[in-house]
This record gives C-alpha cells, structure tokens and sequence, in this order.
C-alpha cells in the first residue's frame, strides 16, 4: 500500500539525481530533460552556483519570521522591478500568488468581477482554482469563489461584452501553458489592456511558467509592449526551492498594508538566496538572446518534422516553451511513452498537444539530440499507423 493520497497520476520511474540538463533514475537511466520539472529548472541541475548561494545561506539562518526586516527580500524585489515602478509580495508558489493578485485586484477596485478565460490555468486552491477556465479542475469542488467569468481566449469581442464598470480585473497567461501551449495574439493583448483602463479594470498577467526568462525576454509581456498593473511569478524564480512572487504597481502599495495578507514561509531566507541568484543569471542580455536563438533551433527542426506529417497538426509557442500539436490524444500517448523509454522526457499539454519545456541552459548539441529521438518517434508512430491502414 501506500501512504500518500492518489491526487496525482505517476509515471514509475523515480528520479534520483540531476546534472547541467540530465537526469537519471533509481535504475541508474538517463533523460535528457525537455520538462524542467514543469518549467521551473531553469537553469538545469546541480548548478554550483546556486548550490553554493543556497548553502552560504543556509549555514547563517534559514527563516526568519515577516515580522522583521528582511533586506534578502528587498534584494530581490529590486531586481524583479526590472527597472520600472513595481513592488514584490513574496510567498512559496504560483497559486499562492494568484491568489495574493485576485485578493488585491478586488481590494484596490472594491469590485469583484474577474474576467479569466476558458483553458486558462492558475492553479488549485480556491481562488485559484476559480479563475481557471477548466470545468474539469473544477469538478467535484463547487461551489467555487463567486464572481469569476470565462470568455474565449484571443477573441475581442466576448471580452468587450463581458466587461463592464463592475470589474475589478481581466487576468489571463500570455501563452496558456497547461491549456495547450497557445500564445496570446499581439493586437488582442493591447486591446485587452486598453478595455481594462477604459472599464477601470486591473490587468493580471500569470507569468508563473513564462517568466523568467522562458519565452526568451525576462517576462513575456515585454514582448506585447504592455506594462501590466499586476503580474505573478513562480517556478523558475527559484530553480527548484519553492518561491513565489506577486508584482505589483507601486500605486497599489496602500490596499495590501499590515494585516491584508501574509505567509509565514513568503519570502524566507533560502528561497530569497536563490531567487536572487537566479535573477542574476538569467536577466542578461547575452542570456535572453540565446534562449531566443535556442528556441528558434528548436522550432526549426520541430517544423522540419511536422512538415508533411499527418500526425503533427501544428507547431506553436515562443521561446524554449513550445507545443507539438498531434492530431489525437491517443497519438500523443503513445509518442510520450515512446520518447520516455528512448530516453526524452515531455510533458501533456491540453488534450492533444507535447509540450517541450527543457532548460534554458539547453546546449544545441543537446536540442538535436532532442530531435533525432523525436524524430525517430514520429517516424515510428507514422509507420505504426500505416500498417493498421
């Protein structure tokens, strides 16, 4: 038997160690890692820098309660600024910042109306869970946290009438990740943006698996040239250590004063250690370029393969977060299981769509490795599928 609830759905290999973008298993295989742990191993495994700011700070304390300063916190809100008028809450995880977001949208506007869209993904606590566009995370936790309202994703004119003087906040993800790894279109984002200052309404970006370098600029929206009022963050912030960050304008700083909200592990010493770090290396010109060149290569080859497949409908994404679109579920099985045992490990987006999330510090000569083995899967399921014929 085992001794853990079954809320989530296992594969039977446990990972045992990880090193630069390979990890290897209790049976001693290794896998190049095309998941980065759900997009959060940025900056890959058994990184000696971080390993070293993790352990320096670990051997002077590792929590101290929010109750005092914290100048490791002040640090790495600086940073995550960027430069612009923002201000940082720190807590241990994506939910946890969406959830600080919604609690401060509805503060700050005294409304409560939050327009969110279907396929959308913002996580599983209550709140959370409720701005998400998916009746199945839904199922069996009704009632949800009232007031939210789904409309369809890039299109303007259910948004136009959905929004109205009574809401308090649009939120959405510039590429829905767990929905299907489907950017934002470019005109649609700064036409939300504007329907949200004509309405009076606070615009939420969840940038909890685009940010941090991901989609090959610091955060995504820099791509949309929009300045949202409220973005979230989490795991690639802290490569592994759980932290989570929302960003605010500091216009908003008076409607989260003492009292409003807190979290007794938010912003502690380790995670502020890493976090920081991780900033650091990634928020580099030089940096950024490369993931945007890595990316492309990526693209390319993907391309290359779909071009002329049946079993490939499309290719999409920005950056080293890209989707493989199959033309059915059954489909997608099969080529997971397939780049698993040849040693390439993906993640399901959506119903139909691989999703390719490796390490932003992925070398090229591991990108065509990476496409040789899917390569050699398609190859395979295509004449799979024309033998059944």
């Amino acid at each position: 038997m085992s001794y853990l609830f079954p809320n989530y759905q296992r594969k039977a290999i446990e990972l045992l160690k990880g090193a630069g973008n390979t990890l290897t298993d209790k049976e001693g295989k290794n896998y190049l890692d095309f998941t980065s742990g759900i997009g959060v191993m940025n900056l890959g495994y058994n990184d000696p820098e971080l390993n070293q700011a993790l352990s320096d700070q670990a051997n002077l304390i590792w929590h101290t309660p929010n109750l005092y300063e914290n100048h490791l916190q002040e640090i790495t809100a600086k940073k995550l600024a960027n430069g612009k008028e923002y201000i940082s809450y720190f807590c241990n995880s994506g939910a946890e910042a969406n959830e600080a977001a919604i609690k401060l949208a509805r503060k700050a506007t005294g409304k409560s109306k939050i327009i969110t869209f279907t396929n959308s993904f913002h996580g599983r606590t209550y709140g959370a869970m409720s701005a998400t566009g998916q009746a199945s995370i839904h199922t069996g936790f009704t009632p949800l946290v009232p007031d939210f309202i789904y409309v369809p994703f890039n299109q303007l004119t259910p948004l136009e009438s959905a929004i109205d003087h009574q809401t308090a906040a649009v939120m959405l993800e510039l590429i829905q990740g767990e929905g299907g790894v489907l950017p934002a279109d470019l005109i649609w984002i700064q036409s939300v943006q504007a329907l949200c200052q004509e309405y009076g309404a606070l615009l939420i970006i969840d940038e909890i698996q685009t940010g941090i370098g991901r989609t090959g600029t610091f955060y995504a929206y820099e791509q949309y040239q929009i300045e949202p009022d409220i973005f979230t963050l989490a795991k690639g912030l802290g490569n592994g250590i759980p932290v989570g960050a929302m960003v605010g304008k500091t216009e908003l700083a008076s409607f989260f004063g003492p009292g409003s909200h807190g979290s007794t592990f938010g912003g502690n010493k380790l995670a502020m250690s890493v976090a920081s770090k991780v900033i650091d290396r990634i928020n580099q010109p030089d940096f950024l370029e490369e993931v945007q060149a890595k990316g492309e290569a990526l693209l390319i080859g993907l391309n290359e393969i779909a071009k002329n497949n049946l079993l490939i409908e499309a290719v999409r994404g920005k950056g080293l977060m890209l989707g493989l679109v199959f033309s059915d579920q059954e489909v997608l099985k099969q080529a997971m299981e397939q780049l698993e045992a040849e040693g390439l490990l993906t993640l399901k987006a959506g119903q139909t769509v691989l999703r390719l999330l490796p390490p932003l510090t992925i070398t090229y000569e591991e990108i065509n490795q990476a496409l040789l083995i899917v390569e050699k899967v398609i190859d395979n399921l295509t004449a799979q599928k024309k033998d059944k014929n």
